[in-house]
């Protein structure tokens, strides 16, 4: 249940983030839903392989690299959907940060919501 719920959040944000920034645009719920399921897909699999490639410059960087990986997830799966438009990776950086903003919001309301004793 709570992953539904989060999916479906998930996809209210990322709506939230086409309506907050010019940069990106979603043509509607149910791609938003789409689009909401490759990027957690994406995070889910590509990032970890990217997070270790690229380990040298992440630590170099002290950390700050990981916002690129975070926006190339983003603008990938813009990139492969329709209905999900990125202007670029500069406007991928930025709806990566938003997004991911509501997504520590959702997280944290989801674990009060579904605490368990």
């Amino acid at each position: 249940m709570k992953i539904l719920v989060n999916w479906m959040l998930s996809a209210a944000a990322l709506l939230a983030v086409a309506y907050l920034y010019s940069g990106v645009q979603v043509n509607n719920y149910s791609a938003a839903l789409i689009a909401a399921l490759v990027i957690g897909l994406f995070n889910m699999i590509l990032r970890p392989v990217l997070v270790v490639l690229t380990l040298p410059v992440t630590i170099i960087s002290l950390g700050l690299f990981l916002f690129v990986i975070n926006a190339l997830m983003f603008w990938a799966a813009a990139e492969v959907l329709d209905g999900f438009y990125v202007r670029g990776f500069g406007a991928a950086l930025l709806g990566s940060l938003i997004y991911s903003a509501f997504g520590i919001v959702i997280d944290s309301a989801l674990e009060r919501l579904f605490l368990r004793h």
